[in-house]
């Protein structure tokens, strides 16, 4: 076999030659959802791509294909920790490689430039530095385990709202230094795809945007695959001259047979597309999808398959467990409230919404159906067993959207088995498929059926005998766009045609609108449910039939948790988002907890001062009462480990790692970018360089938390910095000297920025230059050395159109965050 990275130009030149322009066009877009095509004559294999990037879901929505779930891309960033990255990344790789996945469909390397930006919780950090080594880690541990990364969302899909038409205004020098600087240490280290987003930059969408050749493919040397995002490529011509190369998902309609017409027209060259071609191939034998190629990443026993197999959760637990530890955030620890000990605890009250629910992820296309959920309650009870009796309330409720049926209350009316049976029927009413399922949302046929078995279906049913409470209500409901019907022992209680809340595809496919219907349960406790929903084209297959109790009222649920917590030693709060707060699709419109969480929080406090505060969520909320307890604790999105994992950290079996990857404000109001919302389709970035921390350092309110914050088990004195007095725009190294002044081991982030007092440019007040960490025991000094690269010296520039250095004084400030700097020196930089 010949190495891929052996394959030259003229062998892939050879194999574009034997197709025909009809061959050519076809392999230009998928073949499916996430397949691409298949050419025999050229030994190329379909390749298989899966979204990301907390878990590999493979190629289906199905709740019987289940996924290790890791911590969010937030809580990833939050470690600061590229090494933990890099081993997490190598997970993933053996994940998509178990689920047969060539292509991984991440990292998203788009920038926290709004609090309120629904996809937040999946993007990495406000600042471009941390984001792009974060990523590059990411990408590394990706490839390094034989599966291809893709960096994504070229660029400037910094928000939802309009995601798919919005055109992005902004500046040159912005774009350059902020936007497109975590892209380019992307290429830099070697990722294979780029996605190209829905949104416009500067005029053309990024499908047919001058941006994909420079910088990305001329100045960068990117030599992999431009992927659109799903259906961005809506464009034949104006999109098939620019550097885009496939457009997914498949089969595209803008690039079959408009496109052959195109090149037979002249519209189109026809070397355009043979360049195209030559990536994807170049790819395919990247990544073992060209026959006569060995794949050229990871390592030949990384590459070797494992399809098939469940995963290895107990191999990956304790990884996932210290990844929830690291990106745990303390934000607030008076007296050195935390860690508790286990010894001095006879009664924890552990209330809120969030406790005995397991909050693990986000919403939209980056979700999995986890393998297991260590929710924070059962997390806290394994801690404490043999210790301390551990009581649960609610406190308060948060969900608006109904509960999908479970093995708990379904039985499936043909077989009586835990569950929900699912039919697919032509237009006659016949059935095509029926198959059981473990809960009532349906988003696919079952990969041993697969969609070509319900070819022809008109709707969707979904039937189950429900067992409730006898004599007590009960809220049903329907998921599902179209037409959709809901019988109840025979009765038909809902007939309606619903119509899409909006055209945005995770809206559509992943959280339709609903209806529901309050009945009462028969005194047998049992009721039988037929809903159905009409497969109308460009509505997906999504439908879900729902059960809820009617819940206790909000007063008698706040009451009975304060009660929990008046008569325990300690209270511990679980507040936090859902995937319906926090979701691809749409964007926040402000940044409290829902519900009356805030409330919850107050009176628990109130009841009981040794409370903790955990906040379970993906992004910044309005945290008022943070003042009003000793300890805060955030836990962001953690994935499956996250119960233990947040135990270790609650107990001291792990200190808090986490330091803030974005600043949290105290409320909405005092944000420097609040709206995400574009006035006449135009989302002006009118902030220019003065993103997050960076805006705060310019304005005169002061955050809740800044950028960098994190407190651990331990404390650290700053000693001393050393840099040379004078250095070559090439960069250089800064030296710190830190001591552990507290009384356990401990790790500390060590961050640097640099400012320029006088200069001829808009810059920022101080910018992150570089960070390292360090660990030391108790009394003992440790050295970070931290290398200041030429790009964070260098500043784009408009009139030349190209990099330049200003020479002259920068200041070297070192702490702890953003705005705790008690080290400074001054570097002279010359031309």
């Amino acid at each position: 076999m010949v190495q891929a990275e052996a394959i030259s130009d003229a062998e892939l030149d050879a194999l574009v030659a034997k197709l025909d322009l009809e061959s050519k066009v076809l392999l230009l877009s998928g073949a499916s959802v996430f397949h691409t095509r298949a050419e025999p004559q050229i030994g190329l294999r379909s390749m298989v791509v899966s979204d990301g990037p907390a878990g590999v879901r493979g190629e289906r929505w199905d709740e019987y294909d289940v996924s290790l779930n890791l911590p969010s891309p937030t809580a990833m960033a939050a470690t600061w920790d590229e090494e933990l990255i890099a081993r997490l990344g190598g997970l993933l790789a053996v994940e998509a490689r178990r689920k047969g996945v060539d292509v991984l469909l991440a990292p998203t390397i788009n920038l926290q430039r709004s609090p309120v930006a629904g996809r937040h919780f999946e993007y990495f950090s406000e600042d471009p530095l941390l984001t792009a080594r974060i990523g590059a880690a990411y990408i590394e541990g990706v490839q390094a385990g034989g599966v291809a990364a893709t960096a994504k969302h070229y660029v400037a899909n910094d928000s939802e709202d309009e995601r798919l038409t919005l055109e992005a205004r902004i500046d040159e020098r912005t774009l350059r230094e902020v936007y497109l600087a975590p892209f380019e240490a992307a290429v830099a280290q070697g990722v294979l795809l780029v996605m190209s987003a829905y949104n416009a930059v500067n005029g053309p969408t990024m499908s047919e945007s001058p941006l994909l050749a420079e910088p990305l493919k001329g100045e960068w040397g990117f030599d992999g695959v431009v992927v659109s995002d799903w259906g961005a490529v809506r464009s034949t011509a104006e999109s098939a001259r620019v550097e885009q190369d496939l457009a997914m998902s498949g089969p595209n309609e803008y690039w079959a047979g408009p496109l052959i017409e195109a090149v037979r027209a002249g519209a189109v060259p026809e070397a355009a597309v043979d360049a195209k071609l030559r990536r994807i191939l170049r790819l395919a034998a990247r990544v073992g999808a060209l026959a006569g190629y060995e794949p050229t990443l990871g390592t030949k026993a990384a590459a070797e398959t494992t399809l098939g197999q469940a995963p290895d959760v107990e191999t990956a637990r304790p990884l996932l467990r210290e990844a929830v530890a690291a990106a745990a955030v303390l934000l607030r620890n008076e007296d050195s409230f935390l860690p508790l000990d286990p010894a001095a605890l006879r009664r924890v009250a552990v209330v809120g919404p969030n406790a005995a629910t397991a909050r693990l992820q986000g919403g939209g296309s980056a979700g999995v159906f986890p393998v297991s959920a260590v929710t924070p309650l059962d997390g806290i009870r394994r801690a404490l067993a043999g210790d301390a009796e551990v009581v649960h309330a609610v406190g308060a409720h948060i969900d608006s959207r109904p509960t999908p049926l479970d093995l708990e209350h379904a039985r499936n009316p043909r077989t009586g088995v835990a569950g929900v049976l699912a039919r697919y029927l032509d237009a006659d009413g016949t059935e095509l498929l029926a198959e059981h399922r473990l809960s009532g949302r349906i988003l696919e046929p079952h990969a041993a059926h697969g969609r070509d078995a319900i070819v022809g279906a008109a709707s969707v049913e979904i039937s189950a005998r429900l067992l409730a409470e006898p004599g007590g209500q009960c809220h049903l409901a329907v998921v599902g766009v179209g037409r959709v019907v809901l019988d109840v022992d025979g009765q038909t209680l809902l007939d309606e045609v619903i119509l899409p809340d909006s055209i945005d595809p995770a809206t559509l496919h992943l959280t339709p609108p609903f209806r529901h219907v309050l009945v009462t349960v028969p005194d047998s406790g049992e009721l039988n449910l037929v809903a159905s929903r009409a497969l109308d084209a460009g509505t997906g297959l999504a439908a879900a039939l729902c059960a809820d109790s009617p819940r206790a009222q909000d007063e008698a649920e706040l009451a009975a948790a304060v009660e929990l917590a008046r008569s325990a030693d300690v209270a511990i709060v679980v507040v936090g988002t859902t995937d319906e707060t926090e979701s691809e699709g749409f964007d926040r419109s402000d940044l409290r907890l829902p519900g009356r969480q805030d409330e919850l929080v107050a009176a628990v406090a109130a009841a009981n001062p040794r409370t903790v505060v955990v906040v379970n969520s993906g992004g910044p909320v309005e945290l008022p009462w943070r003042g009003d307890v000793p300890a805060v604790l955030l836990s962001w999105f953690p994935g499956q480990e996250g119960g233990d994992g947040l135990a270790d950290v609650l107990f001291g079996a792990a200190e808090p790692g986490g330091r803030l990857p974005t600043t949290w404000a105290a409320q909405i109001d005092d944000l420097p970018v609040r709206s995400t919302t574009p006035v006449d389709g135009v989302l002006e970035y009118s902030e220019g360089l003065h993103i997050g921390y960076r805006a705060w350092l310019k304005g005169s309110t002061t955050p809740a938390f800044w950028f960098g914050h994190g407190l651990g088990y331990t404390t650290w004195e700053y000693e001393e910095v050393s840099a040379p007095a004078q250095a070559a725009v090439g960069g250089f190294e800064v030296v710190v000297r830190v001591r552990n002044s507290g009384a356990r081991a401990g790790r500390e982030v060590v961050q640097v920025y640099l400012a320029r007092a006088e200069s001829g440019l808009d810059r920022p007040v101080r910018w992150l230059a570089g960070y390292a960490v360090v660990s030391a025991e108790p009394g003992a000094r440790a050295e970070a050395r931290v290398h200041i690269a030429e790009g964070v010296l260098r500043h784009w520039s408009v009139e030349r159109h190209g990099w330049d250095v200003e020479p002259g004084a920068f200041t070297v400030q070192v702490g702890r965050s953003a705005a705790d700097l008690p080290l400074k020196t001054v570097v002279e930089i010359g031309k």
